[in-house]
């Protein structure tokens, strides 16, 4: 049975022209870098950062920065996995219409998937913005201010506060983003959800949205989730033997 159901998303990724994979930190792990939500993960360890703690307290910035570079060590040395490199073929048949992310690492990209057609939800830890007047400060530029002294950054053409490019708790989603995400859910001929526990709204939304718009939906999931009674296929597998496999079929 278990070989049967990957036959079948082989099948139904085979008659798609127009796919959309949704992905969350699942896919990830077998780069190496850690779910933040699972039991053990780093969420246990260090309580999230409020983004309105972020604005009103200088200590909370520096504790930000301090458990960014901390990760850093981590984020560094993460490749895209055979997960990552089967979606990447997807987009090389022409089947992919875009992925939508709600990881911040940066490995869609690097998998060889166009900037463009990824759609980043809760935004990318590889470089800092300003909140301001959102502009771009990359890493390296923060790092050498911050590192020697723990001194705050600030943006270089307002003055404003500078932090990773990321959507924190309590920060509003982007808007033109989810618009993308949104409008992309409504228009595509499959639907992938991969390695996401679907709990977290309004991103756990573009599933059933894409379900509503007629299109087939497909949960890919080391564990089950809310919206497994949604999809025509659901498979508790791991996710690159699982997409690599189906990518060859």
């Amino acid at each position: 049975m278990k070989g049967d159901e990957v036959q079948t998303l082989a099948d139904m990724v085979n008659d798609s022209r127009s796919i959309v994979i949704f992905t969350g930190a699942g896919i990830s792990t077998e780069s190496g870098i850690p779910d933040f939500r699972s039991p053990g993960g780093l969420w246990e360890k260090n309580r999230p950062i409020d983004f309105s703690e972020f604005i009103s307290s200088a200590e909370a910035r520096r504790e930000s920065w301090r458990r960014k570079f901390a990760m850093d060590s981590v984020m560094a040395t993460a490749v895209p996995n055979a997960g990552h490199q089967a979606i990447s073929n997807l987009h090389q048949q022409g089947r992919l219409k875009a992925v939508i992310t709600q990881n911040i690492d940066g490995l869609h990209q690097a998998s060889g998937i166009p900037d463009q057609e990824v759609i980043e939800i809760h935004g990318n830890t590889t470089y800092a913005k300003c909140l301001d007047c959102g502009t771009r400060m990359e890493l390296d530029e923060v790092r050498a201010v911050f590192l020697p002294d723990e001194v705050l950054p600030e943006c270089g053409h307002c003055g404003g506060l500078i932090k990773t490019a990321t959507i924190s708790f309590g920060q509003a989603m982007p808007v033109e983003e989810m618009r993308r995400a949104t409008e992309a859910a409504l228009d595509c001929d499959l639907f992938i959800a991969i390695g996401s526990s679907l709990v977290v709204y309004p991103a756990a939304e573009l599933p059933l949205i894409a379900r509503q718009g007629g299109a087939p939906l497909v949960i890919l999931n080391r564990e089950p989730t809310p919206l497994d009674s949604y999809a025509d296929l659901v498979l508790n597998r791991e996710i690159g033997d699982t997409l690599a496999a189906v990518t060859k079929l």
